[in-house]
């Protein structure tokens, strides 16, 4: 392994335990204590949920409380509207452009934290401890300023630290600080079960069927995330070291799931943006609408199942373009055995995805939903469903590719250097 590659990975860790310990840093003016208690009876809803990919900060009342969800939500709603207002999509092309649409990026991401921190401010004005004691040590106005400026911070430091990660460490930098604060909750999640074991509240047998669906679940994800179609591809010359004008066969792969983890985040951030406003409501109409959005309610997850499902076909819609691969396949004297170039290659390859996209849109839904109802009903008191399952899953394979890049382009490079 390489110097650099080491110096990467190193980069990454480090940028890690830094969001971990900003997990541990409260904003002002909260009793902890009566946080925590709050959430000890809402591990399994909404908050629960929240609670997960933030890495358990909201059960501290971190100033990292919020995560990196408002910045996903803000990606989700710039991705929509550049797809479709077209002056939109044509700045995201543009290398200038880009520059200008991140930055839109950053300024709606201060929006919807602010927006976020306000709600949570005011809900845990109404909210009191066993023995009575308020959540809140300083005076309304004072708190909802102090919370909304430290959440802010702290928001605007995790999208920094996921900007740094990718470009100077190992991996999407954004995926990995949700990697990180699922994976985190792991062993909590343990000790809790083993105190349900030893204490009879729970059976032995419950644990070892809740193993074997998570791991049966980490086998199927891995199954479908490395499974692609190969399209066979044609060249009528290519230049080899020794035998030139030799026809050979070559082929583009196409993946079962197009679009990652990308939907389930995306699916994620969009249920959780009024759950985090709604949540700590006392009104009965918001009570009643939060319920709904309860993750134990078959209705919540239908809403994530059909989200994931449009975020995976919106995804993949944007990451294959298979008129860029036509003319790419054209220009190097390439072309699909028995499919005609140009408009015709462009409507195979398009055919091609979308059925790949439908197969893996119900594989995403269904991983993303189909665990946690099975758990729901074994009485497992904590929220690690598919949809963990599936993002730890997929940003470690995602993580280990690139760092298997890395060592083959090193290598490489000293072929190069020493003329072979």
């Amino acid at each position: 392994m390489n110097k650099n590659l080491v110096n990467k990975i190193l980069i990454t860790i480090g940028f890690l335990f830094i969001y971990r310990l900003l997990a541990y840093v409260p904003v002002p003016g909260v009793d902890a204590a009566v946080i925590a208690s709050f959430f000890d009876s809402h591990q399994s809803d909404a908050l629960g949920l929240f609670n997960m990919f933030s890495g358990n900060a909201v059960e501290r009342m971190s100033i990292i409380a919020l995560g990196i969800m408002p910045y996903i939500t803000a990606s989700i709603i710039m991705e929509l509207l550049a797809a479709t207002f077209a002056p939109l999509g044509q700045m995201k092309k543009e290398r200038e452009g880009m520059v200008k649409y991140m930055q839109i990026i950053r300024y709606a991401t201060i929006v919807i934290t602010i927006i976020q921190a306000i709600g949570i401010s005011v809900g845990l004005q109404s909210l009191t401890g066993p023995n009575g004691n308020s959540a809140i040590l300083v005076d309304q106005n004072t708190f909802i300023l102090l919370s909304a400026v430290s959440m802010l911070a702290g928001t605007m430091l995790l999208m920094w630290i996921g900007e740094q990660i990718t470009q100077s460490g190992i991996g999407n930098g954004i995926s990995l600080i949700i990697f990180a604060g699922i994976v985190s909750a792991i062993p909590s999640a343990i000790g809790q079960t083993i105190t349900m074991v030893n204490t009879g509240a729970m059976s032995f047998l419950t644990v070892l069927a809740i193993l074997a669906l998570i791991l049966g679940t980490v086998a199927i994800i891995i199954y479908v995330e490395l499974g692609e179609r190969r399209v066979p591809i044609t060249y009528a010359k290519k230049v080899m070291m020794q035998n030139q004008n030799k026809r050979v066969m070559n082929y583009i792969p196409i993946k079962v799931n197009l679009s990652g983890v990308i939907p389930v985040i995306f699916a994620s951030a969009i249920l959780m943006f009024p759950m985090t406003v709604l949540s700590t409501s006392t009104n009965p109409t918001i009570i009643a609408l939060t319920d709904y959005l309860n993750p134990n309610s078959y209705f919540f997850n239908f809403l994530t199942f059909t989200f994931v499902v449009f975020f995976a076909f919106f995804y993949a819609s944007i990451t294959f373009n298979a008129k860029d691969i036509s003319e790419n396949l054209k220009k190097q004297g390439g072309f699909i055995p028995g499919i005609r170039t140009g408009s015709a290659t462009i409507e195979f390859l398009n055919s091609t995805a979308s059925n790949l996209t439908f197969t893996g849109a119900l594989y995403l839904g269904l991983v993303a939903t189909l665990p946690f109802m099975i758990i729901k009903g074994m009485g497992v008191p904590f929220f690690f469903g598919g949809t963990a399952v599936l993002i730890v899953v997929q940003v470690a394979l995602d993580t280990m590719r690139k760092i298997e890049a890395q060592i083959y382009m090193s290598k490489y490079e000293t072929l190069s250097a020493v003329g072979l």
